[in-house]
């Protein structure tokens, strides 16, 4: 009996051991292998955002020029209209609403852009409201690109749409707007494609065409003769274009902004999105759209009902009575569609000429509220060699940063891997800010530059 007992004791405990084994095994297999990071996602690396927002806390610099929001208060009827819904007598107005969109939002946006496109927008079924911009943008590639499919990306680029084509298991192909000529004052006009390029990235697998106009970061305003040329590609390869028009509202005299779905033949091959927040100054407020005929809508539809669902319905309600006010003075000077633009190009051209002045050479932009300007002329005036970073942008604009309290964004971030060296010898500055916060960075550019002599 005693044998029996030591042979079964031995037995389990060789049982417990190999099951102890097992379990450490399991463990370290599922932590390193089964519960990792799906390979659609990359490696997880950090986004330039997240990268610069957390230097901006550490570094506490003076004038943030970096992200590209305003520093001042957007007009005052649209956050008065979101603070009377808020403690209004309509509390529906705080529950759930319609999931493509909220219905006073979206009959608002069919007024707003059927005179622009010379075609009546069906409000149900050709809008659709989304969690800003960005998720009209993800709702649009994982609506539409499948495994293989091909996706031409023009570069520098939003860099969420490498991302987001990745994620659904698409082929980017990049094309990098380039300089026509590296001397004197740049004008965003001088960035331009190679036709010949852009023609060789078509192929039977190309799905879709990335078109921002007018564009971040560059501030290129897209003319008629350059976007027939995409049109003309598109239609020749049976490919849709997204077309990304956020800065719409942004374009300076003498430009003008030509929406790409109005071309012959592009309507029934085009999404465009829009935003609330570029449009009323209220990035926060995360409310964006994208209008498409029906067909390609359905696609946006499925992907957004089974992701976000639906979006906040009193910033709905609120961006829809924002968007009445300014249709009620639409030919007004005073609509802020037009007075925007007007109050942008003080600010643009005062910190082109500041820059300019301090050593940059600054790209003026056509459109947008950003200017990317090459810094080498200052090259002998800052050491870079205590930043450990890979990209020259990324030395210069966290060395900059700290000593003169200016931040700014290293535009390598917005090129594929082999085309980053495109971007190293710029930073982009971001202009919607105050008066005030323009006329303190002139004030730390010159203090620094009277320093480096």
């Amino acid at each position: 009996m005693i044998r029996w007992r030591h042979i079964y004791g031995t037995a389990l405990r060789s049982y417990q051991s190999i099951c102890e084994s097992n379990v450490k095994q399991l463990s370290s297999c599922t932590m390193g292998d089964k519960f990792k990071l799906p390979s659609r996602y990359g490696a997880g690396e950090k986004s330039v955002w997240v990268e610069y927002i957390q230097l901006a806390m550490d570094y506490k610099p003076a004038v943030n020029l970096g992200q590209g929001f305003p520093d001042y208060p957007p007009p005052e009827h649209v956050t008065k209209s979101l603070a009377e819904i808020a403690v209004g007598d309509n509390c529906l107005l705080n529950q759930y609403t319609r999931g493509f969109g909220h219905p006073r939002l979206v009959q608002n946006l069919s007024k707003v852009y059927s005179p622009l496109i010379n075609r009546q927008l069906d409000p149900l079924n050709e809008i659709l409201v989304t969690s800003g911009a960005y998720e009209a943008l993800f709702s649009s590639i994982l609506g539409h690109v499948d495994v293989g499919d091909e996706v031409i990306v023009i570069e520098p680029f939003f860099d969420c749409y490498d991302f987001m084509i990745k994620s659904a298991g698409g082929v980017p192909k990049f094309i990098a707007l380039k300089p026509k000529c590296l001397e004197g004052v740049q004008t965003s006009s001088n960035w331009v494609l190679d036709e010949n390029e852009l023609k060789s990235l078509f192929t039977n697998k190309t799905k879709m065409l990335i078109l921002n106009t007018p564009h971040n970061p560059l501030g290129k305003v897209f003319t008629a003769q350059e976007l027939q040329t995409i049109a003309d590609l598109c239609i020749k390869h049976d490919v849709l274009c997204l077309s990304d028009e956020v800065y719409e509202w942004m374009v300076y005299e003498p430009n003008k902004h030509i929406r790409i779905a109005t071309l012959p033949g592009m309507w029934d091959r085009t999404i465009t999105v829009g935003s609330a927040g570029k449009t009323f100054s209220v990035t926060g407020w995360k409310i964006g759209w994208a209008y498409a005929p029906a067909d390609l809508m359905r696609n946006l539809q499925v992907v957004h009902q089974n992701c976000v669902y639906t979006c906040c319905t009193p910033v709905q309600e609120a961006v829809a009575r924002a968007f009445e006010y300014e249709l009620g003075r639409r030919d007004s000077p005073d609509c802020f569609f037009v007075s925007l633009a007007r109050e942008l190009t003080a600010k643009r051209d005062y910190l082109s000429k500041m820059l300019q002045e301090n050593g940059f050479n600054p790209t003026v932009p056509e459109g947008g509220y950003f200017i990317v300007a090459d810094w080498t002329k200052l090259k002998d005036k800052i050491d870079l060699s205590s930043e450990p970073d890979q990209y020259r942008d990324y030395k210069f604009t966290k060395k900059f940063a700290k000593e003169t309290g200016v931040l700014t964004i290293p535009p390598s971030a917005f090129y594929s891997q082999p085309h980053k060296h495109l971007g190293e010898d710029f930073a982009r500055f971001c202009f919607i800010k105050k008066d005030e916060n323009l006329a303190l960075c002139e004030k730390l550019l010159k203090e620094w530059n009277a320093k480096k002599k």
